[in-house]
């Protein structure tokens, strides 16, 4: 009897990894590879690449961070304001152009099109939105290339491991930043201010891995330089999560599917409300530091606290995430904190700066919220175009949160900011309802399927790119 896998005649149907396991069937192919050795060499080929990216990505858009105390606001005679709205410059050109970006990650080889991709004010703001332009393609790009290779329970801790830049890169910047600052003190008749040559030692580091991840992070498991049983493994490892790995037709049965699922845009919702603080947090900390009282070098030691505090959140989230299959939970687990943070920034009285600065440093748990929704939508989409919209949408909707963010730090309320330390914890309160009615809806749709039974499907029918709405037989994680 023919199955749907013996009438598929064409290749845009299925997945890209579909031919080769059905022709691994067919001639009866064996293999004698170690999967955790295996394993562990793709975790060696792409982590530290996939790594260096999301650093440099979140370094390069938060350098004014630190610039800002470095005498990029007096040097630029930025208009008040002015530093607001040039932290959202780069998150209005990602927000327009993610839609553009998640179209060729569906039609171009992933990771070659990763590796691709001032002195006064207005070119400050030229460059910012630059910026927003090529680096809308880094995080979707991570996020596919997560799915291409690890295992559902696999791949919330490895978007850690790349996440983790967004806690190591605060680290190192502010690091950088200090030095540059001493240097310019010493060299006060230096060509280029501190915070421009901060600005061009990152882009020399982010050119050198662009060349880097074109010449040696794979596009796929089938296209990469493991051997032919290696890649035939690293692809049957992946049968089990039922989400597929590429497929460059786009599908509209599968765009519409997404935006008619009510999933997508709870999601969303999530994504928008826990980067509001995401967003004033990650432009406005060492401004907010700075306004306790301290001077331009205490501030950015006393950026640090903030990355140890990220690094020991993104670690301690995406692990027990992952190994108890609680996303959900996690994410209230760390947005909690930011809760109390922004309450004591908002509500201690002003010679508290022990109080102020640990308020402070508690809003950097909610950053590593987001690799958690990343490894949501790995996890839970399957169907090659809605997990590229998906991953569209989610990119879109942290833009409109950082967007929103800066926009709440008002010239008007500075130095104390209350307005914008409020909203912290309104839009978190929010966000934690959101995540339990989209942990609600996962369980009662996993009850449904269950009580329905398993359904016979065609051989290989993991591979064929079906939706998770298609496949009855598909479970969703929390």
């Amino acid at each position: 009897m023919d199955t749907k896998a013996d009438i598929v005649v064409d290749a845009r149907d299925v997945d890209e990894a579909f031919y080769a396991v059905k022709h691994q069937k067919e001639v009866g192919e064996t293999t004698n590879v170690d999967e955790k050795r295996l394993l562990r060499r793709i975790d060696l080929k792409l982590m530290p690449l996939m790594f260096m990216c999301y650093f440099l990505q979140y370094s390069d858009k938060t350098l004014i961070n630190y610039a800002a105390v470095m005498g990029l606001i007096e040097d630029t005679n930025m208009p008040d304001n002015g530093f607001s709205h040039l932290a959202i410059a780069f998150y209005c050109s990602f927000l327009f152009f993610e839609p553009i970006q998640a179209f060729c990650l569906q039609r171009f080889p992933i990771a070659k099109w990763l590796g691709a991709n001032a002195r006064s004010y207005a070119p400050l703001v030229v460059l910012r939105v630059l910026l927003g332009v090529f680096e809308s393609a880094t995080a979707p790009s991570l996020n596919l290339m997560t799915t291409m290779w690890y295992k559902r329970h696999e791949q919330t801790l490895r978007t850690g491991y790349w996440y983790q830049g967004t806690s190591i890169g605060p680290a190192v910047s502010s690091l950088i930043a200090y030095g540059f600052v001493h240097w310019a003190a010493s060299s006060p008749d230096a060509n280029f201010k501190p915070w421009q040559v901060l600005f061009l030692l990152y882009g020399l580091i982010t050119i050198v891995t662009g060349i880097l991840v074109l010449l040696f992070l794979p596009d796929n498991p089938m296209k990469s330089r493991f051997s032919h049983d290696e890649k035939i493994v690293a692809v049957e490892r992946l049968r089990e999560n039922q989400t597929g790995i590429e497929n460059k037709h786009f599908k509209w049965a599968q765009f519409r599917e997404t935006l008619a699922d009510p999933r997508t845009w709870i999601l969303s919702m999530i994504v928008v409300s826990t980067n509001i603080p995401n967003g004033a947090v990650s432009s406005f900390s060492s401004i907010i530091i700075e306004n306790f009282g301290y001077n331009q070098y205490q501030t950015l030691l006393l950026n640090l606290p903030s990355a140890a505090v990220a690094f020991v959140a993104v670690l301690l989230g995406t692990w027990w995430a992952g190994r108890y299959n609680a996303r959900g939970i996690a994410i209230i687990a760390l947005v909690t904190p930011t809760i109390i943070g922004g309450a004591l920034m908002a509500w201690l009285p002003p010679d508290n700066k022990a109080g102020l600065l640990i308020g402070n440093y508690l809003t950097n748990t909610v950053g590593a919220s987001l690799p958690l929704m990343y490894s949501w939508i790995g996890a839970n989409y399957s169907g090659h175009t809605k997990k590229v919209t998906m991953n569209a949408i989610v990119l879109m909707s942290f833009c409109v949160g950082n967007v929103i963010g800066p926009e709440t730090f008002q010239a008007k309320s500075a130095p104390a900011y209350i307005p914008a330390k409020i909203t912290i914890v309104a839009v978190l309160s929010v966000a934690i309802l959101l995540v339990l009615l989209l942990d609600y809806l996962i369980i009662r749709e996993n009850k449904k399927r269950d009580q329905a039974g398993l359904v016979d499907m065609p051989a290989n029918y993991e591979f064929m790119d079906l939706t998770d709405k298609e496949n009855r037989n598909f479970r969703y994680l929390l």
